[in-house]
This record gives structure tokens, sequence and C-alpha cells, in this order.
């Protein structure tokens, strides 16, 4: 590159060489003399060239006229003849994927110790976008107990189905179930006839259904629910609850929602000596708003009972508020509020709770009458989350246990009468890493302040359980609960009347269970209960069972 520079110079100059000569021979007159003559040279001198014209108009080119064209169109049909066309014809397809067969339905049985014999069966429709129905059928019963005439029996059957018409749904469940045990906690050395301290619940239920809850963008939200449960014993107790409620949730924007929840009942309770009715209402409405970072519940519960016990109050207003801040996004949620309730109480739900209660029971609905509550909930990690809640309660109507007067090996239904203050503290903490494993923990201490009675009968202040599952290879199956319960107190009225306060045992009850699948469709299973060899009584009088087992199969189709 350097070297074309040069000779370019080079020539430039050779030429500047020859135009003064040429000049001289034709315009310096005759001769060859030179005359002195100066050149200046002008470093800085700068070359202005005039502007030149552009023109930016286009060309025009004028289209070229169209003519009157006729067009003639032939209709020729050209066919092959078939023995031309013999190709074989391949569409390609997507696989579709074949889905995973269920085993919904399945039977199970076992045998135990204690002469324990446990069955049940599930049987339910597969996979329809139409309809839900199904049917479950269980039982469970020991021959003998801890002491003599101490058996218990459980059985029950169950049917239910739901229709899907668009966004509504229409459901129905019918259920009976049986309950058998016996007041065996008596004094032994006394001889009875064991049926005479046979006692039999048998219980039925039907409802039906009616929820939009699958429509999602609707504003407006419903599920309603009315039923009937009927409740019998052995001995002349009959009891008719009729019973319906409904929720809406009535979206004002993204931010907020009117939601009203109604509940109404009827119970009608026939015993030996008299039959009386109890109604029921109770109506919440309030206002929910949904900000940034907190959330608002504005309301009031207005509720009626025709209870008479204690000269129950028969209107009831109590607030409904709530505040929820969320402090750590997905972390750490801190809540207070106000509220109280009217629970409705029936001899079908203390059945279930209590198998040894005395007959010609009078039942009363709770009155809670204020509670002020706080607590936080949150997340420690992805796997790991927590609830805490502190709470003070005041209480009327509350019901306990205790041990009747005239038969000890039966239990009374007692009222405080007056105000029972509860000072409530719960905490649960749970580890789900998968559907393979999950831990947790969880315990509540209620610190009873009755006003007319001797002792909270019966009601123990402290409950831990901790449970775990988990799932090995998708082959064994394991399931686990530690129950800690605390004492508590029961009143036992001697023959000269007098009275012994009793108090009944620590409770440390270990359960476990383990499931062994062979196949997708057959397994075998053992369960353990009481597995610590525990000896406690939950009621007075009234001894556990010490450590039991339970082996079986299940079939899976």
């Amino acid at each position: 590159m350097r070297t074309k520079i040069h000779l370019a110079g080079l020539s430039a100059l050779l030429m500047l060489g020859f135009l003064p000569a040429a000049q001289a021979q034709t315009g310096w007159g005759e001769g060859t003399k030179l005359e002195n003559t100066e050149i200046v040279v002008e470093k800085n001198r700068v070359l202005e060239l005039p502007e030149a014209n552009r023109n930016f108009e286009k060309f025009l080119i004028q289209p070229p006229k169209l003519g009157d064209r006729k067009v003639t169109y032939r209709y020729n049909e050209y066919r092959l003849p078939e023995h031309y066309i013999n190709l074989p014809m391949k569409v390609l397809t997507i696989q579709q994927e074949e889905l995973t067969k269920l085993y919904g339905n399945y039977v199970k049985g076992g045998i135990g110790n204690y002469g324990t014999v446990y069955a049940k069966g599930y049987f339910h429709n597969k996979r329809s976008d139409k309809s839900s129905f199904g049917a479950e059928v269980g039982h469970l019963s020991s021959a003998h107990g801890p002491i003599e005439n101490s058996g218990a029996a459980n059985s029950y059957l169950q049917a239910h189905g739901e229709l899907y018409s668009g966004p509504v749904t229409v459901g129905a469940r019918i259920k009976y179930d049986r309950d058998q045990a016996y007041f065996y906690g008596r004094n032994p050395a006394f001889e009875y006839d064991k049926n005479t301290v046979k006692q039999v619940y048998n219980r039925f239920l039907v409802e039906g259904n009616l929820n939009n809850l699958t429509q999602a963008r609707t504003i407006f939200h419903y599920n309603g629910k009315v039923g009937l449960n009927y409740t019998n014993d052995d001995f002349s107790a009959k009891e008719t609850h009729l019973f319906g409620n409904v929720e809406t949730v009535y979206d004002l924007s993204d931010e907020s929602k009117v939601v009203v929840n109604a509940e109404m009942a009827y119970t009608s309770l026939k015993g030996d000596e008299e039959t009386y009715g109890r109604g029921f209402f109770k109506i919440r409405p309030a206002y929910a708003l949904q900000l940034d970072k907190l959330n608002l519940l504005l309301g009031a519960t207005i509720a009626y009972t025709g209870d008479t016990i204690n000269d129950a109050k028969k209107f009831n207003v109590y607030p409904a508020l709530e505040a929820n801040v969320q402090v750590i996004e997905n972390g750490l949620s801190i809540f207070a509020g106000a509220g109280g309730d009217l629970q409705r109480t029936t001899l079908y739900g203390l059945s279930k709770e209590n198998p040894y209660l005395n007959q010609n029971q009078y039942i009363a609905d709770v009155n809670k009458g204020l509670e002020i509550y706080g607590g936080v909930n949150g997340s420690i990690s992805k796997y790991l989350s927590f609830t805490g809640r502190a709470a003070l309660q005041r209480f009327r109507n509350l019901y306990f246990y205790n041990n009747a007067v005239a038969d000890s090996s039966k239990l009374d239904i007692l009222y405080d009468d007056g105000v029972t203050k509860v000072f409530q503290l719960f905490g649960q903490l749970t580890f789900n890493q998968s559907e393979d494993l999950r831990i947790g923990l969880k315990a509540e201490n209620n610190s009873y302040n009755v006003t007319s009675l001797t002792k909270p009968f019966h009601r123990p202040e402290i409950m831990v359980t901790a449970f775990g599952s988990y799932n090995l290879w998708d082959k064994i199956l394991f399931n686990t609960e530690l129950y800690y319960i605390s004492s508590s107190f029961g009143e036992i009225t001697r023959t000269d009347g007098t009275k012994l306060l009793q108090e009944t045992d620590t409770i440390v009850d270990l359960n476990l269970k383990a499931d062994y699948r062979f196949s997708p469709r057959f397994s075998a299973f053992i369960m353990g209960n009481n597995l610590l060899g525990s000896k406690y009584q939950r009621f007075v009088n009234y001894p556990n069972q010490g450590i039991s087992f339970i082996g079986g199969v299940t079939y899976s189709f």
C-alpha cells in the first residue's frame, strides 16, 4: 500500500515540473529565457465547490391501457381409470397416551387379639365428568376388652352421589351407623347381667347439597345443604334433628366481597319422662377486603336458640372481626380478631364422643359469648409450615361429663352455671416434603376457669399429637400417631352421699400402621394400637385396652 502511495506522489511531482515548461513555450514570449516568478502555496486554503442541483422527482411511467379481453373457459373433466390409481394411503397420527388404570375400589379384612374383627369396603365409579357416586361399608368389633364385659363394636354403611350439570352440582348422601358398648365401669366384685349394661346407638343421616363452586367466572357462589339426623339408643332416647345451611359469596371486585352464611335447625329429643324441642337460627353477614398485604373481615353473627337450661339467652349478637397482615411474603402473617358463636349440640354428636352417656339427658347449645384471639402463620422453608394461636374465650352452657350419682358407670352431662373462662394456646408444625414424607406436631392447651363446678370434669387441659407418614419406593407405606393427653377429673358419689374426686391417668398412646404392596391390586397390612402398653383411664373407672394388633389383606379393583 505504501509503494502505491509513493508512486502516485512521484507522478504528481513530475507533472507539476512539466507544466511550467509547457506554458513557457506557448505563453511567455520568444526565446528560452525564464523570468523570475513567485509561486505562493497556501497551506490552509479550502477548496469550495458549488452545490449541485439534485432532482428528487420520480419518473412517472404511465400504466398500460387495459383493453377488453374475451376469455373463454373450457371445463373438460379428465378421469383416469381406477386401475391406474392404486396408492396405499397412510395417515400419520400421534399415539395417544394411555390413561393409568385406576383401582379406586377396594375391600380389606383382618383379625387381631381381643377377638377383634375388621372389615372395610369402598366402591366408586371411575373417571366421569357427569357424575360421581359410590358406597362405603365398615365394621370393627372386639369381643373382649381390658376387663370382663368390656367389648365394643362399630358398623356403618354409607352411599353418596353427585351430578354435574354445567356449573351446578347436585349431591346427596345417606348413612347408617351402629355403635355398641357396655357400661363396664363398675365394681367387678358385684355380679350383673351383661344385657342390662349393654348400650346400642343407631344413627341415620340423610342430606342433600346444591352448589356452583366449580364455576370460577361467576361473581356469585353458593353452597347449600339440608338434611335429617335420627338417633336412638337401647333405652328410650329418640332424637330427630332437622338442619339446613347455606354459604354465599358475592364478589364486588377483585379485592372485595360480601360473605353471608346462614344456618337453621330444629331438634326434638324424647326420653322416658318428656319430649322437648329446640329451635336454632344463625346468620353471619360480613364484608371482606383484600389489599396488598392486608386482609380485613368486618361482620357480625346474629343467633337464636330455644334452650332453657341455665336461663339460656335466646338472642345473641357476636362480632366477626379479623385483620391479617402479611409481614413477609409467603413467609409470615400476623392475624388478630374478635368473634363469638352459637354451636348446636345434639345427641347424635355427643354419643359419638362418649358412648357411656346416662339416659334422660338434657342437651343445650354451646354459647361462645366472646373470643379475642391473635396469632401467626407462615412457612420457614418450602416444606416447613407453622401456625400459632392464642385466645381468651367466654362460654355459657359448655358441657362436661361426670359420673352419675345413682350409677357411677354412667356419665351425666353437666353445665357450669355461669361463665366458663378459657385461655387457649394452639400450635402446629408440619413438614411436608412430598407425597412420600409428611411429619407434623400439634399441641393444644386449654386452661378452664369454672364457676359452679368443682373441676372441669373429664376435660383434659393438654393434648399433643405427633403424626407422620412415609412412602418407601411405592412399596411400603407407614403411618404413625403418638398421643399425649393430660389427666382430668371425675367425681364419684359414695353410697353414704359423700363425694370423692378422682383423677384420671395421663395418656401416652402410640399407634402404627404399615402396608406392604405385593402388586397394584394386592397388599397386606398390620395395625398396632397402644404399642407402649400404657394402662390408663380416659373416663373414671373405664380402663383402656392394652397392646392390640390387627393384621389383614387388601384387594383393589
